[in-house]
């Protein structure tokens, strides 16, 4: 490790992840050295109108690029890995990751075409990374998808831990046990800031195995006289494997549907995190020809999405399968906040069509678990990392604050908890934090193939148009003298029934006509100056009549 600069201080901070569910993306600089852990997603909120998913701002690591070490990767889940293909293009450094994180990375970048000029590395729990003055080293975490690992890097000025997402699973579907004993030596080693994952520190107690959901799965199996279809999240790997060790027992067939989880299906049992038996899957155009208690269908739409399998099958447009009255469908997955409408949506429809409907907070308990650990585990990764400095990362910032809570209980000074917001930074030097100078960060809106062409403004807009709808005002002037030749015509759309509207119409066409002739009279012939005149006097008016405000766009023409 190269010695310490005097002037070098060592800095942390989020450019997305903390105040927030998803787009998670950590930043650790020392000097010139900067790693990132992780680079997510996240889906839009419901004033995004037209927004696919939000990236974090990477302007600052844009700005430094030639400081940018790699970006280390916790786990494959989008809300980690899901900004990759975007960040990538700007930002061409190494990435790693784990087996199964690299897998389902590569199948990214392959349909964004960044492959062959992404250099990826694999590592395990044991890999020791060298990343200029900063030494990268991993520790086992169990979580609800297989190869997930926290982080440590020891800098010049200590070593900073950053759990991962994480849970104490003491009887893993997959054997991978947390390395407690792992985390015991780097907290005994001293660690001098702990970033760590907040989402459930709002739940008491601990967060209950995933396997006791594999038992569960199969009593439903076997009391279905008909066909069961499971929705889950494709990437929850171990879900996945209860459902296939179900059918097993239950002597059902497995049906896959849904892009996503096809793609993970493959991909997992490829790389051996997934254990099919052979001849149990079959395709989706089967399902219909077989005895109904002889099919498992495993499928999207756990969180009510529009153009997800479930959701489809659920309005009876999906191409290859129909929901019969008697079928089971299982919702194995909680809402993620602000989906529940979606998910209450789909769980009607289901209902609508005859079938037995197993979700929500009365079933949950025994067909989904969390990935992430409750109140008593946080409280022992604390414990077990003994941190000088503490900053909750990962969750709403109720979700910190209540972790931050939790770390003084055990014992964490209270001056050196850091609440963060996104961009925020924390400085260490000597042994010593505070706050810092805030970089750049925000949210980077995806729309189609467009990145961050959508601003404010354009969202403002669409917005306007949501509610109130538009009116075109096209105007065609005279050359010569200024006198109107054409129109004014009105195009309406989203604002009123044109047919049945106009006498409001032709007020608003009188209104535009006295408007310009005065304009005129008054030698006023500037283009911007007449559209705003119109805009106001018309605005008002359609106000007055009806209490709404459209948006106005006039267009004026001269010849």
């Amino acid at each position: 490790m190269s010695k310490k600069n005097n002037q070098d201080k060592l800095l942390i901070f989020a450019l997305g992840g903390v105040g927030e569910i998803g787009k998670n993306m950590y930043v650790v600089q020392y000097g010139n050295d900067i790693v990132v852990v992780d680079s997510g997603l996240k889906f839009p909120e419901e004033d995004m109108l037209g927004i696919d998913i939000v990236i974090p701002d990477i302007t600052y690591l844009t700005d430094n690029r030639d400081k940018v070490r790699g970006i280390l990767i916790t786990h494959g889940h989008e809300d980690h890995i899901g900004g990759l293909p975007y960040v990538l293009r700007h930002l061409n450094v190494p990435v790693y990751g784990t087996k199964l994180t690299l897998g389902l990375i590569e199948g990214k970048l392959k349909e964004a075409g960044l492959l062959g000029e992404t250099k990826r590395i694999l590592i395990n729990a044991d890999s020791e990374v060298q990343l200029g003055t900063i030494k990268a080293t991993f520790f086992r975490v169990n979580h609800s998808i297989p190869d997930s690992v926290g982080v440590c890097l020891d800098t010049p000025e200590g070593r900073v831990v950053h759990t991962g997402d994480f849970k104490f699973d003491h009887t893993p579907v997959n054997n991978q046990y947390a390395d407690l004993q792992r985390m015991a030596e780097i907290g005994s080693g001293g660690v001098l800031a702990l970033l760590s994952d907040s989402t459930n520190a709002e739940r008491p107690g601990f967060t209950p195995s995933e396997s006791n959901i594999g038992k569960e799965f199969e009593d439903i199996f076997r009391k279905s006289q008909q066909r069961v279809v499971v929705a889950t999240f494709a990437s929850n790997v171990h879900r996945l494997q209860q459902v296939i060790n179900a059918a097993m027992v239950t002597k059902r067939k497995l049906a896959v549907i849904g892009r996503s989880m096809v793609n993970v299906v493959s991909i997992a049992s490829e790389l051996g995190y997934l254990n099919i038996p052979e001849g149990m899957i079959i395709e989706p155009e089967e399902v219909g020809k077989m005895a109904a208690d002889r099919v498992v269908i495993l499928s999207t739409g756990s969180q009510g999405e529009p153009m997800s399998a479930l959701t489809r099958m659920a309005r009876s447009t999906h191409r290859k399968v129909d929901i019969l009255p008697g079928d089971t469908v299982i919702i194995a997955a909680t809402p993620i906040p602000g989906n529940e409408k979606y998910v209450g949506r789909t769980v009607d429809e289901l209902f609508r069509l005859g079938a037995n409907v197993i979700y929500g907070p009365g079933s949950v308990s025994g067909v989904h678990v969390s990935g992430h650990g409750s109140q008593e585990e946080l409280k022992l990764m604390l414990n077990l990392m003994k941190p000088k400095y503490f900053i909750p990362i990962h969750g709403e910032y109720r979700m910190l604050r209540q972790h931050a809570l939790l770390a003084e209980a055990v014992g964490v000074e209270k001056d050196n908890i850091f609440m963060l917001d996104n961009g925020d930074t924390v400085e260490l030097q000597g042994g010593t934090a505070r706050k810092g100078n805030k970089v750049q960060a925000g949210n980077v809106l995806i729309d189609g193939l467009g990145v961050g062409d959508v601003g404010n403004i354009v969202l403002r807009d669409r917005k306007l148009l949501s509610q109130d709808g538009i009116l075109v005002v096209v105007v065609t002037l005279s050359k010569q003298d200024g006198a109107i030749v054409s129109g004014p015509d009105i195009i309406s759309r989203g604002f009123v029934y044109v047919r049945e509207s106009e006498g409001l119409l032709e007020e608003a066409n009188r209104i535009v006509t006295s408007t310009l002739n005065k304009l005129m009279s008054d030698n006023v012939n500037e283009w911007a100056s007449l559209k705003t005149n119109v805009k106001d006097a018309l605005g008002r008016f359609l106000y007055e009549q009806t209490r709404r405000r459209p948006m106005i766009l006039p267009i004026i023409m001269e010849v």
